[in-house]
């Protein structure tokens, strides 16, 4: 059979990522073509209806780490593209005890004793995280290289962190590999503030707060937040699936064409480099360039096969870590939720349940062994509060991120979905009196659940796990980290190479970059 269609650039998966990437590349004069496998865009980043009349963003629910610059450049705001609200307020719950708003007059309030050591520690990490985000925008650097470009970057990275000075630059060194709960438990007394910092440190990882790196995860978490201008999250108008729509239209703006329901089943391989797409009705595309924003090990060992790679480099590939720790609920509640001494106004923000780095480090050790914590750690959202579009009028969506769930549950997913479920649900109400009469439909999606639904081998959110041993110049892994892999005309942009996942579409943008200056 043969290709039909010539485009100079076919982009598989429509994630907020392939999105991106294609609206750079479009913009540039290419021809693009995004295929996507679901019936709409935006792979994890969507926002669906999971009861009648309750709508969520299914996998990722809030907004922090997309750059300002890349919100103006692509222009999303005339696509559509608005907030609901921004700078929203974290505040850490305590069951049984008073929560402790994520300020240094919230502090002050409920635990004096750390106001200062807080605002010194979080000064402190923010100007880490400065000098650090840079190394988000582009590609990084390779070793062993005597090209004139590679050592400027690396002589730019050396230059952002030389400018903290003698002092700060020690201090960086001394705790970038250090395990959060040490660093907290250096600066702050407060059990519940102690937790609530923890948490960010461990979200979405496969990490405990005494995990050596979990500092590193910490600054990372920071950094993509520098890099965007916002240390606070943002809550999008009609959920992330709004933003993913916004992606969609200015793509299309920019000459892209996009088709849904297009699943790939093999990425075609012509004289040894990309040369298309094969899709799984057996149409055939043909393509200078193949771009993938699917995981590696899906890109790679799936659409690809191994018969094109070396042994080494599947290798490499098989053994990435990859496997998701996290879980997301969603509850329909006919009536807004009231949490234990929170003010309203605190409802529309991040609610954090980690009550100490004990707590914490005792949720994730179940997980070694295949089990869910019976005291899971939860950040929980209320986004009706903030965009009463998501539910019928006086009635509420609650969305919830559960850390350290298991992909590969000690007897099987079939039984224990509904105990964790229960659980989970127990957790929150001691929190919030009153709530499990409220719902009248629940989801919970384990990580086999993401899977299975947005495409993500082993249902992580980073596509493979977010650590100094997969990260920057080896991300994913060594000869495929700097968007180009080791096939002629094939290139990653998804959230598995650098700088990592989360909505933000960096990894796009600069997969985008490094291909036009390969073609320049």
């Amino acid at each position: 059979m043969s290709a039909r269609v010539n485009y100079d650039c076919i982009v598989i998966g429509a994630g907020h990522n392939g999105l991106v990437c294609a609206a750079y590349l479009a913009r540039s004069g290419r021809s693009v073509l995004v295929l996507e496998a679901a019936a709409e865009v935006g792979g994890a980043a969507v926002t669906r209806e999971f009861a009648p009349g309750f709508r969520v963003s299914a996998g990722a629910h809030l907004l922090q780490g997309m750059p300002r610059a890349l919100i103006e450049e692509l222009a999303l705001d005339t696509h559509g593209f608005k907030f609901a609200a921004e700078d929203l307020p974290s505040a850490a719950l305590a069951p049984g005890g008073a929560p402790l708003t994520l300020s240094v007059a919230g502090i002050r309030a409920v635990a004096a004793a750390d106001a200062e050591g807080f605002e010194a520690l979080s000064a402190r990490l923010q100007r880490f995280a400065r000098a650090l985000a840079p190394m988000l925008s582009s590609a990084p650097p390779r070793l062993g290289t005597r090209a004139r470009s590679e050592q400027l970057s690396l002589l730019r990275l050396g230059w952002h962190i030389r400018r903290l000075g003698r002092r700060d630059m020690r201090e960086l060194l001394r705790i970038a590999g250090m395990c959060v709960y040490d660093l907290l438990q250096e600066n702050l007394t407060s059990p519940l503030l102690q937790g609530a910092l923890g948490f960010d440190a461990v979200l979405g990882t496969n990490l405990g707060p005494r995990s050596p790196g979990s500092v590193f995860t910490l600054l990372y978490r920071l950094s993509t937040s520098a890099n965007a201008g916002r240390f606070s999250p943002a809550q999008p108008q009609g959920g992330l699936g709004a933003l993913s729509g916004a992606l969609a239209r200015a793509a299309r703006a920019a000459g892209a064409s996009i088709r849904t329901d297009a699943p790939v089943r093999r990425i075609r391989i012509d004289s040894d480099r990309a040369a298309g797409v094969i899709l799984e009705s057996g149409e055939m595309l043909s393509a200078k360039l193949v771009v993938s924003s699917a995981d590696p090990k899906t890109t790679f060992l799936g659409l690809l096969g191994s018969e094109h790679l070396d042994a080494g480099f599947v290798r490499r590939v098989s053994h990435l870590r990859t496997t998701g720790l996290a879980a997301k609920l969603h509850l329909a509640l006919d009536r807004e939720p009231q949490f234990n001494g929170l003010e309203r106004s605190a409802l529309g923000g991040r609610l954090l349940l980690a009550p100490s780095l004990d707590y914490l480090e005792r949720a994730f050790n179940h997980s070694k062994y295949g089990e869910y914590s019976a005291q899971p750690s939860m950040e929980i959202t209320i986004p009706s509060i903030n965009d009463a579009q998501l539910a019928p009028a006086g009635a509420h969506v609650l969305s919830a991120i559960v850390q350290y769930v298991p992909y590969a549950l000690t007897g099987g997913w079939e039984h224990g979905r509904q105990r964790l479920l229960d659980l989970v649900v127990d957790r929150i109400e001691a929190c919030a009196p009153g709530l499990r009469r409220s719902i009248t439909a629940a989801e919970l999606l384990t990580p086999p659940d993401i899977e299975r639904q947005f495409r993500i081998h082993g249902g992580h959110w980073h596509h493979t796990e977010l650590a100094l041993d997969q990260f920057f110049m080896v991300r994913p892994v060594p000869g495929a980290a700097q968007y180009a892999s080791p096939v002629e005309g094939l290139y990653l942009c998804g959230a598995g190479c650098h700088p990592g996942g989360g909505v933000m579409g960096t990894a796009g943008r600069n997969a985008a970059r490094a291909i036009l200056a390969r073609a320049a």
